[in-house]
Protein backbone atom coordinates (compact mmCIF):
# COMPACT_ATOMS: atom_id res chain seq x y z
CA UNK A 1 0.00 0.00 0.00
CA UNK A 2 1.25 3.34 -0.90
CA UNK A 3 2.44 5.63 2.17
CA UNK A 4 0.22 8.38 3.02
CA UNK A 5 1.21 11.82 2.24
CA UNK A 6 0.68 14.90 5.06
CA UNK A 7 -1.69 17.49 4.27
CA UNK A 8 -2.30 20.41 6.81
CA UNK A 9 -0.16 18.68 8.94
CA UNK A 10 -1.88 15.15 9.38
CA UNK A 11 -1.12 12.03 7.71
CA UNK A 12 -3.62 10.90 4.81
CA UNK A 13 -4.81 7.76 5.00
CA UNK A 14 -5.19 5.69 1.34
CA UNK A 15 -7.73 3.83 3.35
CA UNK A 16 -9.94 6.62 4.29
CA UNK A 17 -12.34 7.98 1.86
CA UNK A 18 -11.79 11.43 0.60
CA UNK A 19 -13.80 13.07 3.40
CA UNK A 20 -12.32 11.58 6.43
CA UNK A 21 -8.89 12.74 4.78
CA UNK A 22 -10.11 16.25 4.18
CA UNK A 23 -11.57 16.76 7.78
CA UNK A 24 -8.21 15.88 9.44
CA UNK A 25 -6.04 18.57 7.15
CA UNK A 26 -5.93 21.61 9.26
CA UNK A 27 -5.71 23.32 5.71
CA UNK A 28 -8.70 22.54 4.24
CA UNK A 29 -11.25 23.30 7.84
CA UNK A 30 -13.05 26.14 5.18
CA UNK A 31 -13.33 23.57 2.56
CA UNK A 32 -15.03 20.93 4.96
CA UNK A 33 -17.65 23.72 6.23
CA UNK A 34 -18.32 24.29 2.55
CA UNK A 35 -18.96 20.49 1.73
CA UNK A 36 -21.25 20.10 4.94
CA UNK A 37 -23.08 23.44 4.00
CA UNK A 38 -22.90 22.39 -0.02
CA UNK A 39 -24.88 19.07 0.67
CA UNK A 40 -21.46 16.83 -0.42
CA UNK A 41 -20.56 15.08 1.53
CA UNK A 42 -22.13 12.05 0.96
CA UNK A 43 -21.17 12.22 -2.56
CA UNK A 44 -17.38 12.50 -1.35
CA UNK A 45 -17.69 9.33 1.12
CA UNK A 46 -19.42 7.44 -1.52
CA UNK A 47 -17.58 4.65 -4.02
CA UNK A 48 -15.91 6.70 -6.56
CA UNK A 49 -13.42 6.53 -8.14
CA UNK A 50 -13.22 10.85 -8.44
CA UNK A 51 -10.63 12.97 -8.41
CA UNK A 52 -11.24 16.33 -6.27
CA UNK A 53 -9.32 19.61 -6.76
CA UNK A 54 -9.59 20.85 -3.04
CA UNK A 55 -8.64 24.12 -2.44
CA UNK A 56 -7.17 25.45 0.90
CA UNK A 57 -8.35 27.55 3.46
CA UNK A 58 -5.80 30.41 2.13
CA UNK A 59 -7.38 29.38 -1.65
CA UNK A 60 -10.86 30.61 0.03
CA UNK A 61 -9.10 33.38 1.89
CA UNK A 62 -8.44 34.88 -1.23
CA UNK A 63 -11.64 35.68 -2.51
CA UNK A 64 -13.54 38.76 -2.06
CA UNK A 65 -13.88 39.89 1.86
CA UNK A 66 -17.14 37.96 2.56
CA UNK A 67 -17.74 35.71 -0.41
CA UNK A 68 -17.00 32.18 2.26
CA UNK A 69 -19.15 33.55 4.88
CA UNK A 70 -22.30 35.05 2.04
CA UNK A 71 -21.67 31.24 0.32
CA UNK A 72 -22.07 29.11 3.73
CA UNK A 73 -25.52 30.63 4.26
CA UNK A 74 -28.30 28.37 3.53
CA UNK A 75 -29.78 30.25 1.16
CA UNK A 76 -27.07 30.19 -1.21
CA UNK A 77 -26.71 26.20 -0.70
CA UNK A 78 -27.23 25.61 -4.80
CA UNK A 79 -24.24 28.17 -5.94
CA UNK A 80 -22.03 26.75 -3.25
CA UNK A 81 -22.51 23.05 -4.30
CA UNK A 82 -22.30 23.94 -8.29
CA UNK A 83 -18.76 25.61 -7.24
CA UNK A 84 -17.63 22.17 -5.36
CA UNK A 85 -19.15 20.18 -7.86
CA UNK A 86 -16.88 21.75 -10.13
CA UNK A 87 -13.88 21.18 -8.12
CA UNK A 88 -14.55 17.07 -8.83
CA UNK A 89 -14.43 14.80 -11.99
CA UNK A 90 -15.19 11.26 -12.31
CA UNK A 91 -12.56 8.89 -12.52
CA UNK A 92 -9.35 8.21 -10.77
CA UNK A 93 -6.67 11.09 -12.22
CA UNK A 94 -3.15 10.71 -10.62
CA UNK A 95 -0.79 13.82 -11.31
CA UNK A 96 0.68 11.73 -13.83
CA UNK A 97 -2.75 11.45 -15.90
CA UNK A 98 -3.22 14.84 -16.53
CA UNK A 99 -1.45 15.74 -19.45
CA UNK A 100 -1.38 19.44 -21.09
CA UNK A 101 -4.20 20.76 -22.51
CA UNK A 102 -6.50 18.10 -21.39
CA UNK A 103 -9.86 19.37 -21.03
CA UNK A 104 -11.49 17.92 -17.45
CA UNK A 105 -15.42 17.61 -18.04
CA UNK A 106 -16.57 18.48 -14.29
CA UNK A 107 -19.22 16.24 -12.00
CA UNK A 108 -20.92 20.40 -12.43
CA UNK A 109 -21.06 19.74 -15.86
CA UNK A 110 -18.58 22.58 -17.32
CA UNK A 111 -14.47 22.00 -17.98
CA UNK A 112 -11.27 22.60 -16.06
CA UNK A 113 -8.28 23.08 -18.49
CA UNK A 114 -4.75 20.93 -17.60
CA UNK A 115 -1.73 22.94 -18.47
CA UNK A 116 1.92 21.21 -17.66
CA UNK A 117 4.84 23.53 -16.67
CA UNK A 118 7.65 20.57 -16.01
CA UNK A 119 6.19 18.92 -12.80
CA UNK A 120 4.13 21.10 -11.93
CA UNK A 121 0.21 21.18 -12.88
CA UNK A 122 -1.92 24.32 -13.24
CA UNK A 123 -6.00 23.85 -13.78
CA UNK A 124 -7.59 26.88 -15.89
CA UNK A 125 -11.42 27.23 -15.47
CA UNK A 126 -13.69 28.74 -17.57
CA UNK A 127 -13.50 32.34 -16.82
CA UNK A 128 -9.46 32.03 -17.05
CA UNK A 129 -8.66 31.75 -13.53
CA UNK A 130 -5.97 29.50 -12.40
CA UNK A 131 -4.90 26.84 -9.78
CA UNK A 132 -1.72 25.36 -9.09
CA UNK A 133 -1.42 21.94 -7.29
CA UNK A 134 0.31 22.19 -5.30
CA UNK A 135 0.25 18.85 -3.28
CA UNK A 136 -0.46 16.11 -6.15
CA UNK A 137 -1.41 12.50 -5.48
CA UNK A 138 -3.51 12.39 -1.91
CA UNK A 139 -5.26 8.85 -2.40
CA UNK A 140 -8.43 8.06 -0.81
CA UNK A 141 -10.06 4.80 -0.49
CA UNK A 142 -13.13 6.03 -2.99
CA UNK A 143 -10.43 8.70 -5.28
CA UNK A 144 -7.68 11.14 -5.11
CA UNK A 145 -7.35 14.49 -3.76
CA UNK A 146 -4.82 17.08 -5.76
CA UNK A 147 -4.40 20.51 -3.05
CA UNK A 148 -4.75 23.42 -4.97
CA UNK A 149 -4.14 27.06 -4.22
CA UNK A 150 -6.90 28.96 -5.73
CA UNK A 151 -10.66 28.01 -5.51
CA UNK A 152 -12.38 27.87 -9.21
CA UNK A 153 -15.32 28.98 -10.27
CA UNK A 154 -17.59 27.83 -12.53
CA UNK A 155 -19.61 30.44 -15.10
CA UNK A 156 -22.61 29.05 -13.62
Amino acid sequence: MTPGVVVGGNLMMPDQDIVANAVNSTDHTTLVSALRAGGLVETLKGPGPVTVFAPTNAAFDKLPAGTVTTLLLPENKQRLSTILAYHVVSGRLLANDLKDGQQLTTVEGETLTVARKGNTVLLRDVRGGTATVTIPDVLSSNGVTHVIDTVLMPTK
